[in-house]
């Protein structure tokens, strides 16, 4: 990296309990060590971190030390600013990474792949509405589909707007995510994850769920879980979407038939490995734009941060919207 152009490094100080904060010397001297520049953003919430980076002259490469929330909360200024990102997971998460093979922490080979020949990959615009602003109960009719550029249709409430990486999820995924943060201190990555799992299953809610995607309903009926991704895993290494490619101009939804809950441990169990695809009990497809609509307000995350509960997301693909520097 020409010396006149230094990274601006955006390090999230609570990514990963900590584990960003702790790290950053280490990641600081290999970035000496290598002769790379930087200049470090002193950030203390991600609402500052976006405003940074908004203010970075244009094309100017970012290097973030998080998970992906951290590349979420920034990402908008990435894309308007066409800034280069390289990413060193140190989150709590970091299942982007994790689909790029780029292992927590391992600086010498996040920093390596510098020499990698960069690469676009998609993004997604997603349109969430808020429960307490949603339409309560049943089908969608003619005039409640999806317009164009990804918008809710006519009589429902326009909700809050985000660019994700990675993918989003609703129902008993979100649900857990937000009961992890009840989990010992101790528990972290895929350890906290099936923590939460556990205890949340005992919560478990059937909703209704209408699945939309490129204009087509494809199914309507209960439903524990739905996950709209652009990358493949989420919760700390769970193969939720094993077809997703973010290369691909397409976005995947997966989501579920009803189920009880053995039948939804057993699913699980499946989806770490990437193996529930194909049982009776799951559905999924590929599209540019997927609309879920639930009949009451479920939980949902938003690359692994959990936003409330919401009934209606809108998502639509943006087709090699970030340069990836170490992909």
């Amino acid at each position: 990296m020409n010396s006149c152009f230094p990274f601006a490094v955006v390090l999230n100080t609570a990514a990963g309990r900590g584990l960003a904060q702790r790290q950053w010397p280490r990641l600081a001297a290999e970035l000496q060590a290598r002769g790379l520049p930087y200049e470090l953003l002193n950030a203390s919430s991600a609402q500052q971190a976006l405003a940074q980076v908004q203010a970075l002259a244009p094309g100017r490469p970012v290097l973030v030390g998080g998970g992906d929330g951290t590349v979420a909360a920034i990402l908008p200024a990435l894309i308007a600013g066409h800034h280069p990102l390289a990413v060193v997971p140190l989150g709590s998460g970091n299942d982007f990474a994790g689909m790029l093979g780029l292992k927590p922490g391992d600086f010498t080979q996040a920093l390596d792949r510098l020499r990698f020949q960069p690469r676009q990959v998609d993004a997604l615009e997603v349109q969430v509405v808020p429960g307490e602003h949603a339409e309560q109960g049943g089908h969608v009719g003619q005039g409640g589909h999806v317009g164009q550029g990804g918008h809710v249709g006519q009589g429902e409430q326009a909700g809050s707007q985000k660019v994700l990486l990675n993918g989003l999820g609703m129902g008993f995924d979100a649900q857990l995510t937000n009961t992890m943060q009840y989990a010992p201190g101790f528990l972290t990555g895929f350890w906290h994850y099936t923590w939460g799992a556990a205890a949340s299953v005992r919560h478990l809610e059937l909703v209704q769920v209408e699945v939309e995607v490129d204009g087509q309903r494809l199914y309507h009926g209960p439903s524990a879980i739905a996950a709209v991704m652009n990358g493949t895993r989420y919760g700390s290494g769970f193969l939720i979407s094993p077809r997703s490619d973010a290369q691909d101009g397409l976005l995947n939804v997966v989501w579920s038939l009803a189920v009880n809950r053995p039948q939804l441990i057993g699913l699980m169990a499946r989806v770490l490995p990437g193996r529930h695809l194909g049982h009776p009990l799951v559905r999924h497809a590929r599209g540019r734009e997927v609309r879920l609509r639930w009949s009451s307000p479920v939980f949902t995350h938003l690359d692994g941060d959990v936003c409330g509960r919401a009934s209606v997301v809108v998502a639509r693909v943006l087709p090699g919207a970030v340069c990836l520097l170490n992909g």
